[in-house]
């Protein structure tokens, strides 16, 4: 959840109080890396489910605030777009039968809200981008009334010396599109994962996050249109990127590296590298690290290292897995939560720095391709050379995600019965969206009509009918 700030301008002042916090936060975060002081209690997980909201023809409904209003849920919190909302999962040990509790949980949770957004003459649906949004609906008259929006469209735009954003992506069609603002990002709907590591292991798990991602991402893709377009396999990749490009290292990005000892390196770099978008200060004392949180939770690494606080207020770490989309159902997610959390443990400790001896080049090589091609990529694995995506699943990489699963005590590898199925039909959300258009003679509303039915059924995606 993202945390609201009290203005949406910021002098020079401020910023020179934020840099200052910040420094001294990020030095105070390398004592506590090197007096070994982070929480050694980990393996929890959340889960952080991005939505639509949609009228009754599918198109997006900006009523986001009024949902959330009658809703009146803790767990149930706005999206940068009034046509967005997101649903949190509490967080919860890895343990035993874990997956399918949270399962029930957010199927408990999608009820409410479906049940509110009726009331309201809507719908929600889960998808990693909606294929019936259009560029004119991207606008600042549907963003979401916070703060913390505004001001980071003030910040990306000042950055950009007031130039407009430009999107180009080619994939099976070519996509070009400028806006004076970082609505782009709206059009992306995720499924996060948040792992709470031993402060031990942490840097391991981090680097086994990175090096998995190109294969989970081949077998989990569920946004392959935009505007009408048929683009990559993972549209939402290219999109965010560019939906908020600023001078400088990119803000979304695979990140510039492994981390060798701890994950200090990548809060130094936050420090070192970036200018902070968002500068608020604030009067809590440098051991709430708010000012360091802050400017981390505005630079979108694929894989996200996290200062977090236990409740007896014991600093812990997390990683935050933010490839995988949203949908196409609840289990589904949790079957692709499954294949990251068994593979990140199985490549964590394999040896190797945690990366299971994937170099960095070929990890980030094997995420855009993945991110474009979906199953059909060609992956670069140890001990494989190049290797097809669903082959490198298939072969290797679905058996180390249960024996990661078993090392957990996660007694729920049923779940990754459902990755094999769906890659042994070929058949992810992306591919299914793309049969399903064919057969409606491009009709993108009645495809979304087709996706929210199989939707509400519950099934896997690979059992779906096109």
């Amino acid at each position: 959840m993202g945390e609201e700030i009290k203005t949406t301008g910021f002098t020079p002042a401020d910023k020179a109080r934020f840099a200052g916090r910040l420094a001294q936060e990020t030095h105070l975060a390398r004592a506590l890396f090197e007096q070994d002081k982070f929480s050694r209690d980990g393996h929890m997980v959340g889960f952080e489910i991005e939505t639509w909201i949609v009228d009754h023809n599918y198109a997006p409904s900006s009523i986001n605030q009024n949902l959330l209003e009658v809703l009146n849920h803790p767990l149930v919190v706005p999206e940068l777009s009034r046509f967005n909302v997101e649903l949190n999962c509490a967080p919860f040990r890895l343990e035993g039968d874990a997956l399918t509790q949270a399962h029930n949980s957010l199927t408990d949770l999608w009820a409410k809200c479906n049940d509110v957004a009726h009331q309201l003459d809507a719908n929600l649906v889960m998808i990693g981008t909606l294929p019936t949004i259009r560029d004119a609906d991207l606008t600042l008259a549907n963003m979401s009334p916070l703060n913390r929006y505004y001001a980071l469209n003030q910040e990306v735009l000042r950055l950009r010396g007031g130039q407009p954003l430009h999107v180009n992506i080619a994939g099976r069609d070519r996509l070009a599109s400028q806006h004076k603002d970082v609505m782009l990002e709206a059009a992306t709907t995720s499924f996060q994962i948040h792992l709470k590591a031993p402060a031990d292991l942490a840097h391991l798990y981090y680097n086994a996050s990175v090096a998995a991602s190109g294969p989970i991402l081949a077998a989990c893709g569920n946004a392959p249109f935009l505007f009408g377009k048929a683009l990559w396999e993972e549209t939402r990749i290219p999109l965010f990127e560019q939906a908020v490009k600023v001078p400088g290292p990119s803000r979304v990005s695979m990140g510039s590296g492994y981390a060798t000892r701890s994950l200090i390196e990548i809060f130094e770099e936050n420090l070192r590298d970036y200018d902070a978008l968002l500068p608020m200060a604030f009067d809590d004392p440098p051991e709430a690290m708010r000012h360091l949180r802050l400017h981390n939770g505005v630079i979108w690494r694929w894989n996200r290292p996290l200062i977090g606080f236990d409740e007896g207020g014991a600093p812990h770490l997390r990683i935050e897995h933010r490839i995988l989309p949203s949908g196409p159902t609840f289990i589904d997610m949790m079957a692709n939560a499954a294949l990251y959390l068994g593979l990140a443990r199985a490549i964590a400790m394999s040896g190797n720095g945690g990366a299971g001896g994937v170099g960095f080049a070929d990890a980030k090589r094997n995420f855009y391709a993945a991110a474009r091609f979906g199953l059909d990529a060609k992956l670069e694995w140890p001990g494989e050379g190049e290797i097809a995506a669903d082959r490198l699943l298939l072969e290797r990489l679905l058996p180390d995600a249960r024996a990661g699963l078993r090392d957990l005590g996660v007694a729920e590898a049923d779940f990754l019965d459902i990755i094999e199925a769906r890659v042994q039909t070929r058949q992810t959300g992306a591919a299914w969206q793309r049969k399903a258009l064919e057969a409606r003679d491009g009709d993108l509303y009645g495809l979304m009509a087709a996706y929210c039915e199989r939707q509400r059924s519950g099934a896997p995606v690979h059992q779906w009918e096109t």
